[in-house]
């Protein structure tokens, strides 16, 4: 199969394709007269004017679009444009060189990704805009679904549940670095209750950055973080990412109390963890290295890393980048989704790479899912919002669904035969069948982030918030088919 795609720049202006950086900035050079003044080769130099979104989280069709300009030159006036029709009224720079200017899309513009043209005058320049219109997909399915939700802790990441102990397992941590709050709790799957937490440990002060100011005498030491989970019931213990310092870490089920702190530096920018318990083995993916870290779960230990080569080419092709991680036991295949869109299908007896394959639509790919009945592959892309469907022999497409905005994780359930995709940006749970029907758009409360199947026919959700003051969100939620 042809494994060449658009590169990541790639924009469409409402249909036509435009190939260009995320902001390219050019001077119109003029000549000079006597009624007006000269602009050279200088004045494109210095341009450094920008334009983002502003105020719209979500950019869906017939509903307004604020953007906000910076560093123009105070007093140029900029226009806004596609397809060569203005949006909106002009904007003038204020004395900060900064502006904000709206527009209302066409409501039947097609969810996609697009390049708008903004235009400046006095000195003249113009840039290209990327704009990303959501799929408004409307919630369905309450009569088909239960939803329950229980307030926990803030900063909630990941969830994995426990067949051994039908319990949930979830990570949280706050804020960025140094990280002084950090969780791993353990839910009642029934009744959602806390049963049981714990602080995550203090870590080595990181090295100084050359040129970073030093650290306050008083601030707080940062924590081992916990983000990524992965239940071990073979051994009766929880592994966990500690993205921040670069490491997993492994707690016991039974207290909650450290088994095995890995030192810095082991699998780097360390996202998720899953644990192959028919294997003995639990796999981590270092974001931004072509590899995947395997350990010894009965140890535990560190084993090796599989090397993983991205099959892009191009000028823009990027290195093959792990995100998500979905596992067959009966077949020995673990599946790896990258951010630039492949996945990966390893053999976990050899842990060798079998095959790598382009998922064509998948724009930031960050999760995945399997179901080991048709075998299909599943990936959850936030850049192009949907779930792409895919044969996992060929790799070609079989089902495209625009699910809603953000789509950040993917899960399949073989006991109801259906998936659950968490759209972080809309705030919903789609579900569908193996070929891609909605069979519900579920609001679930703020930025869902990630969910977990219990292996009954129960899936868990656990939400992040908006803020200290949003009540939607840091939630644990529990989907049953009604």
């Amino acid at each position: 199969m042809n494994n060449r795609r658009p590169a990541a720049n790639t924009f469409a202006v409402w249909g036509r394709p435009v190939q260009t950086v995320l902001a390219v900035s050019m001077a119109l050079g003029l000549a000079a007269c006597a009624s007006g003044p000269r602009f050279d080769a200088q004045d494109a130099a210095a341009f450094k004017g920008r334009v983002s979104l502003a105020d719209t989280p979500v950019v869906l069709a017939g509903k307004p679009v604020t953007l906000a300009g910076s560093d123009f030159k105070p007093g140029q006036k900029v226009s806004l444009s596609y397809g060569g029709a203005e949006l909106g009224q002009t904007a003038t720079a204020d004395k900060d060189g900064k502006f904000r200017t709206q527009f209302v899309l066409p409501a039947a513009a097609e969810p996609g990704r697009y390049a708008l043209v903004a235009s400046a005058t006095n000195p003249p320049a113009s840039l290209l805009v990327p704009l990303k219109i959501s799929p408004d997909v409307p919630l369905s399915g309450q009569e088909r679904f239960s939803v329950q939700s229980q307030t926990l802790v803030p900063g909630l990441y990941q969830a994995g549940y426990s067949a051994r102990t039908d319990r949930v397992f979830v990570t949280s941590a706050v804020g960025r670095p140094p990280v002084t709050r950090s969780e791993l709790v353990k839910v009642n799957a029934q009744t959602l209750a806390i049963e049981q937490r714990v602080t995550a440990p203090a870590a080595p002060a990181a090295p100084a950055r050359p040129g970073a100011p030093a650290p306050a005498a008083n601030a707080l030491p940062g924590l081992y973080a916990v983000y990524g989970i992965g239940v071990d019931d073979a051994n009766g213990n929880v592994w966990v990412t500690n993205t921040r310092q670069n490491t997993v870490a492994v707690y016991r089920q039974s207290d909650l109390a450290i088994v095995k702190q890995f030192e810095p530096g082991v699998v780097p920018h360390a996202r998720d963890v899953l644990v192959d318990g028919v294997q003995g083995k639990a796999y981590a993916t270092p974001v931004g290295e072509p590899q995947i870290a395997v350990f010894s779960t009965k140890t535990p230990a560190f084993l090796k890393n599989i090397p993983v080569q991205s099959t892009l080419r191009g000028p823009n092709a990027k290195d093959f980048s792990p995100m998500s991680l979905a596992l067959d036991t009966a077949t020995s295949r673990l599946f790896v989704v990258s951010g630039g869109g492949e996945v990966a299908i390893i053999d976990t007896k050899a842990d060798k790479v079998e095959k790598v394959f382009a998922v064509e639509t998948a724009v930031s790919a960050s999760g995945i899912a399997y179901d080991a009945q048709t075998d299909r592959i599943f990936v959850a892309a936030q850049g192009s919002d949907n779930v792409v469907i895919v044969d996992a022999k060929t790799g070609k497409t079989l089902h495209d669904v625009k699910v809603g905005a953000g789509t950040l994780n993917v899960t399949f359930d073989p006991v109801k035969r259906v998936a659950y995709a968490a759209n972080r940006a809309s705030d919903t749970v789609t579900i569908l069948d193996a070929d891609g029907k909605i069979l519900g758009n579920l609001d679930v409360g703020s930025f869902p982030n990630h969910i977990a199947l219990d292996g009954k026919g129960t899936a868990f959700t656990v939400n992040k918030a908006r803020g200290s003051e949003d009540g939607e969100g840091d939630r644990i939620g529990r989907i049953t088919v009604r």
